[in-house]
This record gives C-alpha cells, structure tokens and sequence, in this order.
C-alpha cells in the first residue's frame, strides 16, 4: 500500500524530530554526571596560569633565541568530472610570521607582510579517465585478489575517489618538510592543522598491507643511486623513527625487528649474545623472540650472518638515505616541475625500465608517512618544535584508557567507579568542554590537560586486571612509544560573558628528550606480547604539579596567537587561520580556472562535435537545462 507524498514528508519530519529529541536528551542526563568531576578529578590533572618568564627561559634553552620564526600551514583540495576525465587538485599553504618572547607579558605576534603574495604554498593538479581511477585509487584494491579491482559505476567511482585527499595530505607535510630544511626560512615552530600522532598511526594503517605491495605499489623497482626500492626497503622505512636519546625504535614487539636492524646499522657487526647485552636482555622468553627476529631478518635477506656474527646487509645500510632521495625526487617533480620540465604525461606518472606507470594512492601513503618520519627526524636535529592542532575531534582515549589506567595504577587522588564514569559524555571534547562550562569560577581558559604519551590511545587495562600490567587495544599491539605527547587545551573565554568559551582543541606534539624523558615523567609497565613479558616506558605529567618546559613553552605561544577580534577564529590559532583562508583563496582560483577550462572546450566551435560524443548523458542534460533556466 502506498503512502501519499505528504504523509512521507510527514513521516520522516517525526522520526527526524524524535531522534534527534532523544539525543539531545540522552546528552542532557550525561552532563547531569559531571556535577562533581572538576573537583574529584579534573582539577588535578588541569595546567592554568602559564608563566611568560619561564617560557622566555625555555625559548632560550630549546631556540638559543628569544625570537624565531614560525609556520602555520593548511591544506586544501577539490575534484570535479570534466567529460571522461575527473580533475583532481590539492595543495599546502603557509602563513608565516615571528614570536618574540617576552619577560613580563605574553609573546609578540608579528605576520609576514603581504601574506598571500608571499606565502610558501606547494600544489599539484592531476587529472585523470574514469576507468583509470580504480587502478589508481586503493579505495577500490581487493586485499583477497590484488590484480582485480571493484567494479562500480562512475558515479560511484567518482563520488568515492580519494585522490585528491591524497595529494593535500602529502603536499602538506612535504610543505612542513621543505620549511623545516630551508636554511632562510628558519624556521622553529610548525603548526599543523592535524593530530600528528593520529596520522602517522593512520599512515601506518594505510601501509599496511603486504599482499598489495607487489601488485600495486609503482616506487617498488624504482631506481634511486643505481639501486631498485625493493619490499625489504619499505618494510625498513616504514617504521623508521629512531632517536637514541629516547629509545627508539625500542626493543619490544613488532618493533624489536627496527630496533634489531637500527643497532646493527650503528655497531655493524654483532653476535646474538652482544645484541641481548645492547637491548639489556636477560629473560629468556624475551631472548627467544630475538633469537626468532633475527632468523627472520636473514631469511627476509635484511641481515647476513656467518660464524655466529650479525650484519646489515650492505643495501639496507642505505635504505633510508634512498627512501629519502625518492621522496625528495619525487616531492619536487609532483609539487614543482613546471610544464616543460616533465618527462612523463602525468605528474602523477613515473618513468621506470623506459615506461610510464601510474603512482598509486598507496605510493603517495607511503611518500607521506616517509616525509613525516623525515619531518620529525629534522625536529629533533634542529629543535624545531612540532606541533598539530585539532578542532574538531572524536577522540575517546582519555576516558577510556587514560583514567582507567591511571586509577588502575593508583595515579589519581580519587577513585572514580565504572558506573559512574560510564554516565559521562562519550568524546574527550565533550567531557572537557562540559566540565570548563559547569565550573566557570574555578577552570578559566586558557588552560590545558596535562600531557601524556599518545601511545596510551591503544592501550587498554591488562586483561587479567593485574596492576603494573597493560594490553594492546587491538591484537594486543601497542603504538610506538615516548614519540608524541598529547592533550587537550581551550584557549579563549569572551570578556563580557565568561560562560562563553571556545571550544576544547586536541594538540599533540613531538617528544623531546632533554625536556620530556625524565625519570619523574616516566612510567613503565609491562606488556605481554608473543609469549614474552616485555617493558612498555610512556611519557606522562602525572599531575598539574609536574614542571613541564615544554608545554608552558608551547600553551604561550598559542595564546598568543589565539585570536580575540576574529568571530569565526575564536580561540583557535591565527596562523592556522590565515593558512586556512590562503588554501580557500587558492581553491576558489583553482575552481574558476577548471570551470572556465570546462566552458571554453564547449563554446569551441572545433570541439563541439567531439564533445558531444565525449561527454556523459547527465554533462548533456545538465547543459540543456542550463541553457532553458537562462532563456526562462
């Protein structure tokens, strides 16, 4: 029986009303639940008052300047068919500026003049067949059968290609890259507009998958110093963060392998005994899985071994000063050849044994998280001091594993009950933001969490409950540790109405060793993982009353560049802002030029015949229908 067309719209307006009704009245109930948690939990674990006098000390210390120039940088994309063809477009921009830190107020803001002539900006457009996408794009890679790909329609593929997003991920952090190398630039504060540590986990993800590497990967075979990039060099890459002072890559889990290849690319040659007495190894479980690394790095062909002595075999001593040239390499020709310059049809092809192949979206994952790694590794070299700033966020991690470890461990004053805890809102943003709204006399913006290892965000309690203990959240696998270090901040509250404040950012930033790797900010606990029970150290500001530099440091700073005359940028970051506004201005340019490119080939009168037959049913009827409107 059908429905008349009123009683549908009817219809679906009462469900519409009762659902979201019923949500807003569910997070009603919830914020009831946070009546006391400011006082039982929150306000132990929240930083105010933030010291202009230290933060000049620590500028000083970590800069070897008071004054330094810093980059805020966004990105930005667009995609649009144009007949059998779909363009894709995506670039990075950066707003640049000064901060001069300040003895007895907070640190001087200066932009650079001119910002959007001036702007470092990097971007590429590519456009590309409709049948050529799903070879293209891993959204649509079958992991069972590699060679094959989903069979869609256009529309779908179209609507569902992820190319475009590709390209911006990577040109901004290559733009970051390229900055933090620049020796006229000098730059020594980044800010991106992205969780760092969500990311490169993300990055990760994306990489991982073995079985598609062969089938689709196009930098696998490319030469960089006579030497092809094979598999063996990606799996090197891919988990290349090393930092001694830290102690990465660490010698447990999936990273013992990293950690096994980086100390014989330090030594260069080792026995089994001697990289047991490197790692500090005695427990035999924990022996036995290096014993089992290194028969496989030697069947991978990573590591040779004779007379019961280890090496690296001689091309991985170069791996990552190859990856590095081929993200260089390719960077540079995908970002800055001009159109005379290419060699290929496509700047999304490369030229490999004399023919053109297509890079995939799963070789751009694998150039952005290499460029990350690269990004970080001139961090640390440099003191440049990293950061990525979030507005919007789902994140849950300090609810459901942060608080529960802590209490697990004794770390809270109060103990909070599951039950109790389980009322609270579901998302970190919504805790916090509730929490500053409720308690406006006592939490005033701006302020922040305390810090602590992102690597909490995949652990869980032990599964035994045991205390000193923590599982992995998923497969029991643990992200890598002491790299990032995460928190919440809220940075404005509006002068005439201290009920209004801007929303909770999620920021997370880079570790430093001399600053963050401290026995008072250090904790361990155990982790049983492939048979053994192996050490897991985590960074984490226990308490409000724990000095930390480094976020006194970076919290003035973003203060300082949190806007109060911008409506729109409400406590948000001004450099961040500005990129943002550049990226928009350059997409508006960049639609303008492909529409106007779309209305020139079918006003051309030489064209116009081929057009027809080349363009699709819904370009004809949509012409058609134009052309009507405008007669109307």
């Amino acid at each position: 029986m059908s429905s008349s067309l009123s009683d549908v719209v009817k219809r679906t307006s009462d469900i519409l009303k009762f659902g979201a009704f019923m949500q807003v009245l569910e997070y009603e109930q919830r914020f009831s639940s946070l009546g006391n948690l400011y006082e039982n939990l929150i306000s132990n674990l929240t930083t105010m008052n933030f010291n202009c006098k230290e933060a000049l000390e620590t500028a000083e210390e970590f800069f070897g300047a008071s004054n330094v120039r810093f980059a805020g940088i966004d990105g930005t994309m667009y995609s649009r068919p144009l007949f059998d063809l779909v363009i894709f477009f995506g670039g990075a921009y950066a707003s640049t500026g000064t901060v001069t830190f300040l003895e007895n107020d907070k640190p001087k803001i200066r932009y650079d003049e001119k910002t959007l002539q001036q702007s470092a900006g990097i971007s590429s457009v590519v456009p590309i067949y409709i049948n050529e996408i799903p070879d293209i794009d891993q959204t649509y890679f079958e992991l069972e059968q590699p060679e094959e790909v989903k069979l869609l329609r256009d529309e779908a593929i179209i609507s569902n290609a992820t190319i475009a997003n590709w390209i911006m991920t990577f040109a901004e952090y290559y733009l970051a890259y390229k900055l933090a190398i620049d020796p006229e630039q000098n730059v020594r504060i980044i800010l991106l507009d992205r969780s760092l540590s969500i990311e490169r986990a993300s990055l990760l993800y994306d990489t991982s998958k073995h079985q598609l590497w062969k089938a689709k990967s196009s930098i696998i075979g490319f030469e960089i110093d006579g030497e092809p990039i094979d598999q063996n060099d990606l799996v090197i890459a891919r988990q290349y963060v090393c930092n001694q002072a830290l102690g990465l890559p660490p010698p447990r889990a999936d990273y013992l392998q990293y950690a096994i290849i980086h100390l014989l690319r330090l030594k260069g040659a080792l026995t089994e005994e001697q990289i047991l007495t490197e790692f500090e190894i005695t427990d035999e479980k924990r022996a036995k899985r290096v014993k089992r690394y290194l028969k496989r790095l030697v069947n991978m062909g990573i590591l040779s071994k004779k007379d019961g002595i280890h090496t690296l075999n001689d091309k991985y001593v170069t791996t990552w000063e190859r990856i590095k040239k081929l993200v260089t390499r390719l960077g540079d020709r995908f970002f800055f050849t001009k159109k005379q310059e290419t060699k290929t049809t496509n700047l999304m092809k490369i030229l490999k044994d004399g023919k053109e192949q297509w890079l995939t979206t799963l070789d751009i994952a694998f150039l952005t998280l290499f460029t990350l790694d690269m990004l970080m590794e001139e961090c640390w070299k440099k003191r440049i001091l990293l950061v990525g700033m979030t507005k919007d966020t789902a994140a849950r991690d300090f609810k459901r594993q942060l608080i529960p470890i802590m209490q697990n461990e004794g770390l809270l004053k109060r103990a909070i009950s599951p039950k109790e805890f389980e009322k609270l809102p579901n998302t970190d943003r919504m805790i916090l933001q509730s929490v500053s709204i409720l308690n406006p006399e006592k939490i005033m913006p701006p302020w922040s969490l305390i810090e602590y290892d992102s690597a909490f965000r995949t652990m869980v309690l032990d599964r035994q409950n045991r205390k000193g203990y923590v599982s992995g959240a998923i497969k029991n696998r643990i992200s890598l540790e002491k790299t990032f270090l995460k928190t919440y901040v809220q940075l404005s509250q509006a002068k005439t109405d201290p009920m209004l404040r801007s929303n909770v950012l999620l920021m997370d930033r880079l570790a430093y060793p001399e600053f963050d790797y401290k026995p008072e900010n250090v904790v361990e606990f155990w982790n049983e993982f492939g048979g053994a029970k192996e050490p897991v150290e985590v960074i984490l500001f226990i308490d409000k009353n724990v000095p930390n530099k480094l976020q006194n440091l970076a919290m003035t700073v973003l203060i300082a560049m949190a806007p109060s005359n911008i409506p729109e940028a409400f406590g948000h970051n001004k450099p961040l802002f500005i990129a943002d506004k550049i990226a928009k201005w350059n997409y508006s340019q960049f639609k303008r030029i492909v529409d106007t490119t779309a209305k020139w080939i079918l006003n051309n009168h030489k064209l116009r015949r081929f057009i027809f037959y080349m363009s699709t049913f819904r370009e004809r009827r949509a012409t058609i229908e134009a052309a009507r409107r405008e007669r109307i």
